[in-house]
């Protein structure tokens, strides 16, 4: 296996979470047959329930800021990967606010967390973190947590980019250049801005500065599910020329010579793993 992010959650903001309209629960990746936790929010044990995934299997966990819609399942799924405490193993990279506290902001992972797992890290942007084999780039954004960042995650058939919540500025953008693959959360639709995030316009601009082989709109907040999230990705696609889409809750993109789109198998009723005591 290359490359897999399955997403256990595509919605974000306060109400979609307050909801779970849709799941907020971040991104799942698999690479060279690790396993990689980005952002787990509210909905990811729930997500990770009904596609069987064993999180004693985790072996890295990462959350760009201190809001809960990006860390609320955080702490259990570091349980997880330290076999419940018992076994200290794992990484836990963070920004200042989720592991250090930042004036009011944080921290969100307790230091008891902190201390079961093998390693953690605090990054800032422009740092560049070997996560299990694989490299990823610290990028700057502009966010309510000052210190959010997203993320370039270096894969051998491209560079797969998680932009993280951020205004738009073409500052911004160009640090994402150079991406075949450009996550962005747009939160709200075409003539919607809110401080902050992103909208159908700025992500209009971004993938035209950017330009990348394929986007994927994330984050998506409950005006943009309203209005219909297919249709705004769509705009962008027609005036754009790049392929974009609107991710929907456990869809998996793979990456390899192609890219791939699909969705995770999902089971109902109860599940106890073989890992469990």
């Amino acid at each position: 296996m290359g490359f897999r992010i399955t997403f256990l959650g595509t919605g974000g903001g306060r109400h979609t979470t307050m909801y779970q309209v849709r799941s907020t629960g971040g991104m799942l990746i698999e690479h060279d047959g690790r396993f990689l936790h980005v952002d787990p929010g509210p909905g990811a044990l729930t997500q990770m329930h009904r596609i069987r995934y064993d999180l004693t299997r985790t072996d890295s966990v990462i959350v760009s800021h201190c809001h809960p819609d990006h860390y609320s399942d955080a702490e259990s799924v570091i349980e997880g990967m330290t076999r419940g405490g018992w076994t200290r193993r794992g990484s836990l990279y963070g920004s200042q606010t989720v592991l250090r506290g930042n004036g009011r902001l944080g921290p969100c992972i307790s230091d008891y967390h902190q201390g079961i797992v093998s390693s953690v890290s605090v990054f800032e942007p422009g740092d560049v973190l070997d996560v299990d084999g694989m490299r990823v780039d610290i990028c700057r954004a502009d966010h309510s947590d000052p210190t959010n960042v997203g993320f370039r995650f270096h894969t051998a058939d491209g560079i797969v980019s998680y932009v993280s919540d951020t205004a738009y500025s073409d500052e911004i953008a160009d640090q994402y250049i150079g991406s075949r693959v450009l996550l962005l959360p747009v939160t709200t639709p075409t003539g919607n801005r809110i401080k902050y995030h992103l909208c159908t316009d700025d992500a209009l601009t971004f993938v035209e500065r950017v330009r990348p082989e394929l986007v994927i709109f994330i984050h998506l907040g409950v005006v943009i599910i309203r209005r219909g999230p297919d249709k705004e990705a769509e705009s962008v696609e027609r005036a754009t020329g790049i392929r974009t889409i609107a991710a929907h809750d456990l869809m998996v993109l793979d990456v390899g010579r192609e890219l791939k789109l699909s969705d995770a198998k999902t089971f109902e009723g109860e599940w106890i793993p073989d890992s469990s005591p």
